[in-house]
């Protein structure tokens, strides 16, 4: 049961390759480049996907990850892609994003923007085994540097404005004060670098359980840096499930932060599945977002309480009966 925990993350950066034949036959023009959904852009409430057939869309962007539905849909992800637009998602998410070759990049941008798809971030940087943000440190900048060169280049081929980023390991030797004015300074740098190029970085806090050793992992710590850096290109992506283990008061939290949250991840706890298998209660959690007026992408950052399609139909209806808030 432990070392299925640990693998739960690591599972979610894996990615799931297109086969050579949509390699192949997949073409993506400027123009559909240009039709992808705007991030925050809502869905008039109440409106349908399009096809008689189809469910009526979720009133808030969950977004699945490539995998999630691999029974169901098989493991092309551009027939993953129709599957969960079909089962009226509005929303996916690839935390590989970057690391795909850049014809496949276009092809799944293309595929979003025939479908409808808002594509929730990506990730730029996670390393959780060095210290690298609280560092003051010319060859930290330089990694950075490349990372960031990467993630700008995958959001112009995109459309993916928001890139996760871990500030990594804390420092044993060096007080916790100069360690975050590190981490504020080099947030500042590679802000300068985003936002000539409209690319947000969004800080991710992990809980210290399944990620022990790592600098963030408050919320109010997040919100004390972004309002210390004071850059439209570092905001806040808060993962429902680490900070339900870390500090709770969910609802709580994420007013307090509103202004500097961008994105969210989801999972229920314990054990990382979807909604109802844990002690959190997401409709209520979705109410909320929705009556705040949040229009951006939550991502679907969690296994399946089962195996096969069985488990592929639970997940489905677990976001239905978690959307059916009045």
């Amino acid at each position: 049961m432990e070392e299925k925990k640990k693998q739960s993350r690591r599972e979610f950066l894996k990615t799931a390759g297109l086969s050579g034949a949509i390699m192949a036959s997949t073409t993506l023009t400027a123009s559909a480049l240009s039709k992808l959904t705007p991030a925050y852009q809502k869905k008039p409430e109440g409106q349908t996907l399009t096809g008689a057939t189809k469910p009526a869309g979720f009133k808030l962007k969950y977004a699945p990850p490539f995998g999630m539905f691999e029974a169901s849909a098989g493991k092309d992800p551009l027939d993953q892609m129709k599957f969960i637009a079909g089962q009226g998602f509005r929303a996916i998410f690839d935390n590989g994003l970057p690391g795909r070759p850049p014809a496949v990049q276009e092809a799944i941008a293309g595929q979003a923007a025939r479908l409808g798809l808002e594509i929730g971030p990506f990730v730029a940087y996670a390393d959780f085994s060095v210290e690298s943000f609280v560092l003051r440190d010319e060859s930290v900048r330089e990694m950075l540097r490349g990372k960031l060169k990467t993630a700008i280049e995958t959001s112009k081929r995109t459309g993916v404005k928001l890139a996760l980023m871990v500030p990594g390991r804390y420092n044993q030797r060096l007080d916790w004060d100069y360690q975050t004015a590190n981490v504020i300074e080099n947030l500042k740098w590679c802000a300068g670098i985003c936002e000539p190029e409209g690319v947000v970085i969004v800080l991710e806090p992990l809980n210290p359980k399944d990620h022990p050793g790592l600098f963030l992992t408050k919320m109010s710590q997040a919100y004390q840096i972004c309002k210390a850096v004071g850059s439209p290109s570092v905001k806040i992506l808060d993962d429902i499930y680490h900070q339900q283990i870390t500090e709770g008061n969910i609802i709580t939290n994420i007013d307090a932060c509103w202004e500097e949250i961008a994105s969210f991840h989801l999972g229920d706890t314990p054990g990382r599945k979807e909604p109802g298998t844990g002690e959190l209660n997401f409709k209520n959690i979705f109410k909320h977002l929705y009556q705040t007026g949040y229009q951006g992408v939550l991502c679907l950052e969690h296994g399946k309480s089962k195996p096969g399609r069985e488990g592929e139909l639970a997940v489905i209806e677990a976001y239905r009966q978690c959307d059916s808030f009045v």
